[in-house]
């Protein structure tokens, strides 16, 4: 049994014309008909320009969004069907690294506040001595200094609110993370220890990973798998290696011509 499925997703948005919400005059297919697998300790990486439908499939298989058509399936377990309260309790095991950590870190929570409202999500008597220890453990195995946990989120780096975010996502102790481009807003010296960072938590926590990214060079470093997602479609999937350099859709070939290369002068 495969870890992750996508069978046909399907999600739709209709565009309405006049006051009130009136007659729906065309429909947007930000995702139509994507079917994947994903299979446990995998990395796929999920690659297309702004407007494809990358995060919109990632909001989808989250359960952020609801699918149109098709089905999520989770270890066996069809997600699209589930009532809201079973999503709840099984979101536990899929957690989402978001783009800009700034902006998914509440300013007013310190790191410890953060991490011990995450970690209560599965371990609700957490407290104490016992909280602060998987605090603590937490930022270290994010390469944070379990001294900072009293700070807030202004007070630290690009980096490291990412590290912080990305800690979070880890501390319901999930099975699948989606990162939706988790490092296009840092600094290119910075994007590399995280990416590394997100290697060694999928060998030491066995995690299975959608990297979303526009970046094709970012991802051969980082994914198994890539698709590559164009006008809401899935028009090439390989092993990262096939996919770079034999690309066999003329989109992938746009998108890989785009990769800056250094010139060497004579």
């Amino acid at each position: 049994m495969s870890f992750l499925e996508l069978q046909d997703i399907k999600t739709h948005f209709p565009v309405h014309k006049g006051m009130f919400g009136g007659k729906v005059t065309e429909v947007v297919k930000a995702v139509d008909g994507v079917s994947m697998t994903i299979n446990q300790g995998e990395i796929l990486g999920l690659v297309g320009e702004s407007g494809c439908g990358k995060s919109t499939l990632s909001r989808t298989i989250m359960q952020l969004i609801p699918a149109t058509s098709g089905a999520v399936v989770l270890e066996g377990q069809n997600l699209s069907a589930l009532p809201q309260y079973e999503v709840r309790r099984r979101r536990l095991d899929f957690q989402m690294i978001f783009q800009d950590p700034y902006a998914s870190l509440n300013p007013r929570m310190t790191v410890h506040s953060t991490l011990a409202e995450a970690i209560r999500q599965r371990h609700k008597d957490a407290k104490g001595k016992v909280l602060d220890q998987r605090i603590a453990e937490l930022m270290e195995r994010v390469g944070l200094d379990q001294r900072f946990m009293k700070k807030y989120p202004h007070e630290f780096s690009g980096g490291q609110r990412q590290r912080i975010a990305i800690a979070r996502a880890l501390a319901p102790e999930p099975k699948l993370i989606l990162a939706d481009e988790p490092v296009s807003a840092l600094d290119v010296s910075i994007q590399s220890q995280i990416l590394n960072l997100l290697l060694e938590l999928r060998k030491d926590l066995g995690l299975t990973m959608i990297f979303i990214s526009h970046d094709l060079s970012v991802v051969r470093y980082l994914a198994d798998n890539i698709a590559v997602m164009n006008q809401g479609k899935i028009v090439e999937y390989g092993e990262a290696e096939e996919v770079f350099n034999n690309a066999q859709h003329s989109y992938t070939q746009k998108l890989l011509e785009a990769i800056p290369r250094i010139q060497h002068s004579a």
